[in-house]
């Protein structure tokens, strides 16, 4: 959730990784250009092309949506300017040898470095299906290269370092054949070499294995630790909240040993390959013990989450219980509707992180919160809390939001509950004082009421901001 991983940099990688392969003609760069292009990259904007991500999280709790623009408007100039390109990359030439990069539908014109001519045409639905074909057509017969990438993630490299891993062994190898004969599966920096005298009309087939695959990565990475994440093909997969009970997924533990199949969905999300199994959600009871329930799983292709509106997603789902975050027993606070004054609702920021019931870990925990940036020193900011119906309550709890070290939102000056009495905000009668402290609840009590909302106002800070972790209410 606290990723950043910004869509320029999706692209300035694949720049990158582009000239790299150019410069050396391995592989290696084509397979990290190719799992940023279908995943990082294209994640960045959304699937009408109107609206775009600055940075790319691999968990959201509903705090995350695309935005129109931005003050700082790169992302969507890049985007633009690559999309458009990517045909330029399918392809290479070194002397007499032809490199094919990447797998698209489509038809190229191609002339080596040597002045031989000839036509490509690709016919294949990758990156859904493993079944690529080609078929040649030079101007006239003669002997060159043909160098065919074999991805990394068909032979059982998901990157080439060590820093992610497949859990299981691929139980298919790619094939390649010319005119139906198979060709010799020696690899040389990542590809194929046919090299022979080439006839119109010769037809080279593909075939890569396309099973889903457990991606762990290396125990270092501590956000990572006892979790698992999909793939199949090239693409990255991600649980979203439209596709999972309940609207959850933070909550979804997906053993190792259950078994996970694939289907084409042509009615979802402009069509795209899904991921299906069963798995197990947890959740907090009244006496606050975990219970764990048998249900189906779904996913979806990484780049296609956050268009079907504001929810909870997650790339990185928990191997075993104790790496998931079981869902907390729902409250007066956790069913509530909640909003906020401007500037948040014309800076598309979701108040709902703020009664997930989670406990967090800090003031500055980056993973789920609300402020009020950039609103500086106001005299007075408001959150609302709607309850689903009139209750009686007592009692409010405030872990605040410091930013402090990387950022200009502070604890608050002040701050003070009122609820909703008929139509007038009535102050509560609070016995005690309200606190400001950091990296710990502050509580306040107050005499009973029954009432259908709650409001806390709250003073900011002179030159800072303010914001909230979490509220909670009895």
């Amino acid at each position: 959730m606290t990723a950043y991983n910004e869509t320029c940099a999706s692209v300035g990688m694949d720049y990158w990784a582009h000239r790299l392969f150019l410069l050396e003609g391995d592989a290696q760069y084509i397979d990290v250009m190719e799992r940023t292009l279908y995943n990082g990259l294209i994640s960045g904007v959304a699937l009408d092309g109107k609206t775009f991500f600055y940075p790319n999280p691999l968990e959201s709790n509903g705090q995350h949506a695309r935005s129109e623009w931005f003050g700082v408007a790169c992302c969507p100039g890049n985007i633009t300017r690559f999309i458009a390109s990517v045909p330029g990359y399918l392809y290479a030439v070194r002397g007499d040898t032809l490199y094919v990069n990447l797998f698209a539908a489509g038809k190229a014109d191609i002339t080596l470095v040597t002045g031989r001519r000839l036509t490509l045409v690709q016919e294949t639905r990758y990156p859904w299906d493993g079944a690529v074909k080609m078929v040649l057509t030079p101007a006239n017969a003669g002997q060159f290269a043909l160098n065919v990438r074999i991805p990394g993630w068909a032979r059982n490299q998901p990157v080439p370092t060590d820093l992610y891993r497949f859990l299981d062994k691929a139980t298919a190898a790619a094939t390649v054949t010319v005119n139906g004969r198979a060709v010799d599966m020696t690899l040389d920096k990542g590809y194929i070499t046919i090299n022979r005298t080439w006839r119109a009309g010769d037809v080279v087939e593909l075939s890569l294995p396309m099973e889903v695959r457990r991606v762990v990565a290396n125990e270092q990475v501590e956000a990572d630790r006892g979790r698992v994440a999909l793939q199949r093909g090239p693409v990255v997969y991600a649980a979203e909240w439209p596709d999972n009970p309940d609207g959850k997924v933070r909550n979804i533990v997906l053993p190792d040993a259950n078994v996970l199949t694939s289907e084409f969905r042509a009615d979802l999300l402009n069509g795209v390959q899904v991921i299906k199994g069963q798995a197990v959600g947890l959740s907090r009871d009244a006496t606050d013990n975990v219970k764990r329930t048998d249900q189906p799983f779904m996913a979806i292709p990484y780049a296609t989450w956050a268009n079907r509106g504001r929810g909870q997603m997650t790339v990185w789902l928990a191997r075993t219980d104790t790496a998931a975050r079981p869902t907390p027993y729902p409250t007066v606070a956790t069913t509530s509707t909640v909003t906020a004054s401007t500037p948040a609702s014309g800076r598309g920021k979701s108040t709902r992180p703020i009664v997930d019931g989670e406990e967090p870990r800090d003031s500055s925990d980056p993973g789920s919160y609300f402020d009020w940036w950039p609103a500086r020193g106001s005299q007075l900011e408001w959150i609302e809390m709607t309850f689903v119906k009139p209750s009686s309550v007592s009692e409010a709890e405030v872990y605040w939001f410091d930013d402090t070290g990387r950022g200009q939102v502070r604890v608050p000056k002040s701050w003070r509950i009122l609820y909703k009495d008929g139509e007038t905000w009535t102050p509560a009668l609070a016995s005690g004082g309200y606190g400001i402290a950091k990296d710990r609840w502050n509580k306040v009590t107050f005499s009973p009421v029954t009432t259908s909302a709650l409001r806390l106002e709250v003073t900011m800070q002179p030159e800072f901001s303010a914001g909230l972790q979490e509220w909670r209410v009895k």
